[in-house]
């Protein structure tokens, strides 16, 4: 008799003469090596990253869209004798599910919002190969060239369109001042010579008397 430990985050399917006989939890296992073969599951949690493919929007504008997803083996034996490559069929799900969210949005909606791609379709074809789908989100958004300066020139001449408007308002604060300042004056003669006399009492200030102004008796 031969031993085998499986580890916490492994699962090892045993085969007796090439057919499946159990499922070897962690632990030390005995075997029969003349007639046991073994396949070795990671079951610890994965990333998958989706890179940048080009769809097309409901409006018709052709962006890259980029996503990625987290998944794990929750049962080895579906995972093992499903389908030869899980994971691949995983990376075809996902590109699927960008394809149909992308295709029924606009591109303002999309820029907006960043919505994530449907997981209830993944998860559907997934769970019966053995892979839970535990997230999956869109990761980037990238428009061709000519949209994004396109782009890049709205967002200048937004901010330049309020810095004008800033710039606006501060005058217009500025000629309420001096109207008001104006009406209080000629309503309070009075006012103006008090001022005078502060602005003489400057050091830096030079007072000029035009001895042809009348004085107030």
């Amino acid at each position: 008799m031969a031993k085998i430990t499986v580890m916490e985050w492994q699962r090892v399917l045993s085969f007796r003469d090439g057919r499946f006989e159990r499922v070897l939890e962690p632990g030390r296992h005995r075997y029969s090596p003349r007639r046991t073969s073994h396949v070795t599951v990671d079951v610890r949690p994965q990333l998958v990253q989706v890179p940048g493919q080009e769809v097309l929007t409901r409006d018709g504008v052709s962006i890259r869209v980029s996503a990625t997803a987290s998944w794990r083996v929750a049962d080895p034996v579906a995972y093992t004798n499903g389908v030869s490559n899980p994971v691949q069929v995983l990376y075809a799900s996902l590109q699927e599910a960008i394809r149909v969210m992308v295709s029924g949005l606009d591109l303002a909606t999309l820029l907006a919002d960043r919505p994530s791609p449907d997981i209830g379709p993944v998860r559907a074809e997934l769970t019966p190969l053995g892979v839970e789908v535990s997230d999956f989100r869109t990761r980037d958004l990238m428009l061709p060239g000519e949209l994004r300066r396109a782009a890049m020139d709205a967002v200048v001449a937004r901010e330049r369109g309020k810095a004008v408007l800033e710039e606006a308002r501060a005058e217009a604060a500025a000629l309420r001042s001096l109207a008001n300042t104006a009406r209080l004056l000629e309503e309070h003669p009075a006012l103006l010579q008090l001022r005078t006399l502060q602005v003489a009492a400057e050091r830096s200030t030079t007072l000029v008397i035009d001895p042809r102004t009348p004085t107030t008796p």
